[in-house]
């Protein structure tokens, strides 16, 4: 395994544009600009609490809507921690994580084994969380897990506060995701499986 697992994706269509640079290995450092604020705040919440460095810019129709941003933003996320990952070999593979936020308790579970799989149990009190559409948190999970080999499981136990329900739930993923990709000594490079391979 690499001591530095890095990743560099570019993504351009008719709808966006996005270059994003990642760190599996970092510190939590992040320049996000998506041109949507509040998307950007969880992205940053998410780079911090996984420890990955992330640089993402990402240009798209926003004067038609956020979802091809959104949606978009995580295709690249997910493939470009697919590709730092390489053949998933030596990794913990799976990781979990609570994360209480004020009155919220999320919880998120993560299987980095090339199935890609999302189970949201994620719901809002409110159609928007500042200019952000809430039901655009799905199409990120989803694009995230689906592109990123992960069968990703986020829940949200309780809360009443939109804004806490969404960023206990992207601080959780990012806990977890830190926890799965965290190399494990005792397999000395193999994967996690009882197959051989992932």
């Amino acid at each position: 395994m690499p001591d530095t697992r890095q990743a560099e994706v570019s993504r351009k269509t008719k709808e966006t544009e996005i270059q994003l640079q990642l760190c599996l290995d970092g510190q939590g450092n992040a320049s996000i600009d998506t041109g949507i604020g509040f998307f950007d705040h969880m992205l940053e919440a998410l780079a911090k609490h996984s420890a990955m460095d992330i640089d993402l810019v990402a240009r798209g129709d926003l004067h038609v809507d956020m979802h091809h941003t959104v949606e978009d933003t995580g295709i690249v996320l997910g493939t470009a921690i697919r590709q730092a990952l390489g053949d998933f070999a030596g990794i913990t593979r799976f990781g979990h994580a609570y994360v209480p936020m004020d009155e919220t308790l999320s919880r998120a579970a993560i299987d980095l084994c090339k199935r890609p799989y999302l189970v949201w149990h994620v719901g809002f009190r409110r159609d928007k969380i500042g200019e952000m559409d809430t039901e655009l948190f799905k199409e990120f999970f989803h694009a995230l897990a689906g592109n990123g080999g992960m069968c990703l499981h986020v829940e949200n136990l309780y809360g009443e506060n939109s804004h806490h329900i969404i960023e206990s739930s992207f601080k959780a993923t990012a806990r977890a995701l830190r926890m799965a990709v965290a190399p494990d000594d005792r397999l000395a490079g193999a994967p996690a499986s009882t197959k051989g391979s992932l």
